[in-house]
């Protein structure tokens, strides 16, 4: 009998690193459709017609209009939180998206939104490559990251090598698992940080990641008095699901580390990237992103013994003291790791966030929480279709 359920333990964990690795790699039909959209970029003039049009390029720092930023390399995914931004609106004539990809996806991110037009809005496609402020001098430490061998072992070695798994619990194992995934080293990760001086002629943006689904008109975001604060987003301490709603500080840090221990707080109240609303006039009164590089220098330094790398810990620091809580309502957490989410809940949400590694555009994706998302695919389009999307 002890046999058999030290067996099944095993087996729990077995199943999480699978998970992991479903999680972290590439869905053939989403490599597909990247693959065939760069390929047309190259041998058809409509795919590289300008982004926008000329005529409209001065509304990309016209304030009076919603700007929202997406950064990602996933052009499936891009068009999911665009596509559902604009269906969403109330007045979608003044929605200026900006979605930021990498060199390699650049050609296929720009051949699907010149081919897949959504207006009325506005969408702007820019390579990090093609950003002049993002030198090796402003980013230093991200190089560094990028670099560091023992993050590279860190996020690409045996990950369940010295785990004693009789001092944890699957589902333990499975939110660290989730911290290794090595879109954390990635820049796009951190271009949020950024922010002000990518757009330096912005006062208000409002920041989706690639996994979110609009389902709410945003434009009252905007009318919300952050009272000097720079970060609106919602807190992720309290609510009705004790599993998502419970982060604190200590769930980020290892306060066990002397310099955690002495600046930070356990019990302090952790709040969600994913839906922000930032004020950019108020952050570049700040020093948020030298406290950010400091504090990731630092971990460095320390040998990721401060917290595993992800975006979000630093980012806890850094805005400490600059943010506004927003209601809960706007943004719902969750559907890439809670089972038994709440599907009213879904329904109410502005916002809804497949955070964790049940991504609905993989297998590995909760069935019930999927149509949410793929309602906004478009299965007629040629490219989708002859790459077999979600079949």
């Amino acid at each position: 009998m002890e046999r058999s359920e030290k067996e099944i333990r095993v087996s729990k964990f077995a199943e999480q690193v699978n998970k992991h690795f479903a999680a972290s790699s590439i869905p053939k039909g989403i490599h597909c459709l990247s693959l065939r959209l760069t390929d047309e970029y190259s041998s058809n003039a409509h795919a590289r017609k300008q982004l926008p049009s000329p005529e409209l390029l001065p509304l990309l720092s016209n304030n009076s209009y919603y700007h929202f930023v997406v950064s990602t390399d996933n052009i499936l995914a891009a068009s999911v939180v665009v596509t559902s931004s604009v269906q969403s609106f109330l007045k979608p004539e003044k929605i200026v998206f900006h979605v930021i990809t990498d060199k390699k996806t650049y050609a296929g991110m720009h051949s699907w939104f010149a081919l897949n037009p959504v207006s009325p809005a506005i969408v702007e496609v820019k390579g990090v490559h093609q950003f002049d402020w993002l030198t090796r001098e402003n980013v230093p430490v991200l190089e560094a990251v990028e670099n560091h061998n023992s993050i590279r072992n860190y996020y690409h070695g045996n990950h369940i090598a010295g785990v004693n798994l009789s001092e944890t619990t699957p589902r333990r194992f499975a939110s660290k698992l989730q911290a290794k995934s090595p879109k954390y080293i990635s820049l796009l990760n951190h271009l949020r940080i950024y922010l002000p001086e990518l757009f330096p002629n912005l006062d208000k943006v409002v920041f989706l990641d690639d996994d979110v689904v609009v389902q709410r008109d945003l434009s009252p975001l905007w009318e919300i008095d952050l009272g000097g604060k720079v970060n609106g987003a919602v807190e992720t301490c309290k609510g009705e699901d004790e599993w998502v709603m419970s982060k604190r500080f200590s769930n980020y840090f290892n306060f066990s580390h002397p310099l955690i221990k002495k600046n930070l707080n356990p019990d302090e109240c952790a709040w969600a990237y994913g839906m922000n609303i930032f004020d950019l006039r108020a952050w570049r009164k700040t020093n948020i992103r030298d406290t950010y590089h400091a504090w990731l220098k630092e971990n460095l330094k320390s040998n990721l013994t401060m917290w595993k790398l992800g975006t979000l810990p630093p980012a806890l620091i850094a805005f400490r003291g600059h943010v506004r809580v927003i209601d809960p309502s706007w943004h719902m957490l969750g559907l890439g790791y809670q089972n038994e989410t709440d599907i009213e809940g879904v329904k109410k949400a502005a916002v809804i966030h497949y955070n964790g590694q049940s991504k609905p555009w993989l297998e590995i994706g909760f069935e019930h929480l999927r149509p949410f998302w793929t309602k906004y695919v478009n299965y007629t389009n040629d490219f989708i279709r002859n790459c077999h999307i979600l079949e």
